[in-house]
């Protein structure tokens, strides 16, 4: 689905974007830090945003424009979060905005803004402002690259997606780029996100895709069970592919969300796998539960312990302490009832941990993908949650971290 020629193309693939990413100094290793997004054709826009209570002042200043229903430009940085800061970072996030909308002859309140990196220091408005007008200068239809690489902190690669399918007889494109590495938990992370499309699309129905793709991306990721001050996904519609606009319900409304959901799912699956630190991807399957949210509460219980996760960085199955995040994640279970798999090897099954081949399983815990699948065995809903495994690096990373 994912064509690897688009890679390159990212957010601007849909037509009417560009794109920049430049170096401001924000970042101490002195790495591109400033990135803008253009659409001079008007965007219905979308955003999920982190629900921690101590939320960065961009969030509350992108809610806003989100509210607004349009907007024309995104512009980011990284290497400073702007994360309890008070009224001086309200103000810093504002003056973000302020002066990307004058570079591009639009209105502040049309423009998202975005920070990641180190909580509780201000922003270099001085540094910001360079930045952003060298953004302004460079944007382009192969500014995308930059861009990503401009968004990242301990990410060891920038995310990007491109994809395009066919709505009433006309091509309409995506592009996505991403960062997220650590402070990953559900609900969101350390995790800024921005998609474009050149589909048209009422923006009721924009937030609706947006929300209900979240619910089984975004909101089912954990690399170290931290919740972010500062995640932010959003999706900017400019209408220029000319497809007849989505206004209701059906066939494109479907076919529009299957095609979002599916590049949420894969920044996920990306983001899980670049982990601070990760050796391992797992990819942990519940079945068999009563609802959905009970699937995800028992996938992120075992997606969070650290015991678990440090067993599948030493290769070591230890499936009780798999187990063990089942029975105490709230919900309610039968443990006689559950079935739980490593690969294609059972490792429990009606309340006894089994006995299993070594070798074969060696051979499981030896692959940097792992699937891990839990059958409760008392209802009818699944979910799947992505996370990585726990290492000596991550302890490391987060360790040195300010220093």
């Amino acid at each position: 689905m994912f064509s690897e020629n688009h890679k390159a193309a990212g957010v601007c693939y849909p037509q009417g974007f560009k794109a920049a990413g430049v170096r401001a100094g924000i970042k101490k290793n002195g790495n591109l830090d400033v990135a803008v997004i253009y659409t001079e054709k008007e965007a219905a826009v979308a955003g999920v945003f982190t629900k921690n209570l101590v939320a960065a002042a961009p969030v509350h200043l992108s809610k806003i424009v989100v509210g607004t229903g349009t907007a024309h430009a995104v512009v980011a940085n990284a290497g400073c979060a702007n994360a309890c800061t008070g009224e001086q970072g309200v103000h810093d996030a504002e003056k973000m905005a302020i002066i990307t909308a004058k570079e591009l002859n639009c209105r502040a309140d049309d423009v998202i803004v975005a920070s990641t990196g180190l909580i509780g220091s201000n922003l270099p408005m001085d540094k910001m402002e360079a930045g952003i007008k060298a953004a302004v200068k460079e944007l382009s239809r192969e500014g995308s690259v930059n861009a990503g690489n401009a968004i990242v902190t301990t990410d060891t690669y920038s995310k990007t997606l491109a994809t395009e399918i066919e709505i009433g007889g006309v091509e309409v494109r995506f592009g996505a780029i991403a960062k997220g590495s650590g402070m990953i938990r559900p609900d969101m992370a350390t995790m800024l996100c921005f998609i474009t499309t050149d589909a048209d699309i009422d923006q009721k129905l924009l937030q609706e895709a947006l929300s209900d793709a979240n619910k089984v991306s975004f909101g089912c990721l954990s690399v170290d069970g931290d919740m972010s001050t500062n995640d932010t996904a959003v999706i900017l519609a400019n209408g220029a592919a000319g497809n007849k606009k989505i206004v209701e319900h059906g066939a494109d409304y479907e076919k529009f969300y299957e095609t979002l959901k599916n590049i949420c799912v894969e920044l996920v699956k990306k983001i899980a796998a670049d982990g601070e630190g990760a050796t391992k991807f797992l990819t942990i399957n519940v079945t068999g539960a009563e609802s959905f949210e009970d699937a995800k509460r028992i996938g992120m219980s075992v997606a969070n312990s650290p015991l678990v996760k440090t067993a599948f960085f030493g290769q070591d199955a230890n499936p009780g302490r798999t187990i063990c995040a089942v029975g105490y994640s709230g919900v309610k279970i039968s443990p006689e009832k559950v079935t739980i798999k490593f690969g294609d090897l059972t490792v429990y099954d009606k309340g006894l941990v089994t006995k299993f081949d070594e070798a074969a399983m060696k051979k499981i815990l030896a692959e940097h993908d792992i699937v891990v699948d839990i059958e409760l065995g008392i209802g009818n809903a699944a979910a799947t949650v992505y996370t990585c495994d726990l290492s000596f690096q991550y302890v490391k990373i987060n360790a040195d971290y300010t220093t």
